[in-house]
């Protein structure tokens, strides 16, 4: 068997650090034991990029704020499919990863972090999300996509919490423009949070994809909540 390779360290504000690890070509992000993103299982990532762009086709000039890059699959997923004149903000908290999004995995950014549609704003997602909430329309966006944590039952910090709870779909519903699009990437199910979501004036659409871009794997969950 392929032995695992440390290749970096990132310290995460307010909770345990995260571990860049490579065994041969593919990359992994651990917490602990727990392995939170890896190259090899990309699929969900992707399909949380281009479904959510399907579901904004005839918006000339959209505005996404993507939460949490990770490896970037999402970003690259969303670049592909819409238009020169869209703009796609990239909320991180953890500046490790972009180090690495920069430096060994460079491979699989692809440039994406300079692509001129696109803006790194360090700092939660939450308050990116806040912003655009309290701001004037033009400030709003088209879609809010959140690959945060490990969807709402997180696992790295307890702050990542107060994005999925009531008061936090009350933000992020205020945050988008009419018709807009809340996406929210998940490891597994959550009844609960379809409730919460239905609750807060949202229409839910509930998908369930692969892992993998070859359609196996485990499955993960996306919601598609729709103002």
């Amino acid at each position: 068997m392929t032995p695992r390779e440390l290749i970096g360290v990132a310290e995460v504000p307010g909770g345990p650090p995260l571990r860049l690890v490579r065994r041969g070509g593919d990359f992994m992000i651990l917490l602990e034991r727990n392995e939170l993103m890896s190259s090899r299982m990309r699929g969900s990532e992707v399909a949380l990029g281009t479904m959510t762009c399907d579901r904004l086709k005839g918006r000339p000039a959209p505005r996404l704020l993507i939460g949490g890059y990770g490896m970037g699959f999402t970003l690259r997923a969303v670049l592909g499919v819409v238009g020169q004149s869209a703009s796609v903000t990239v909320a991180e908290l953890v500046p490790g990863i972009i180090e690495w999004a920069r430096g060994p995995m460079a491979s699989l950014t692809q440039g994406c972090l300079e692509d001129p549609r696109v803006t790194i704003r360090m700092g939660d997602v939450g308050a990116a999300i806040a912003d655009a909430a309290a701001g004037p329309g033009p400030e709003r966006y088209d879609a809010i996509l959140l690959d945060v944590d490990n969807g709402p039952d997180g696992l790295t910090r307890q702050e990542n919490d107060c994005l999925y709870s009531a008061s936090g779909l009350a933000r992020a519903r205020a945050a988008l423009r009419p018709g807009g699009v809340l996406a929210i990437w998940s490891a597994g199910t959550d009844s609960a949070f379809s409730r919460r979501l239905a609750q807060a004036g949202f229409a839910v659409d509930e998908v369930r994809v692969r892992a993998r871009e070859n359609g196996k794997g485990p499955l993960h969950v996306i919601w598609f909540a729709q103002v």
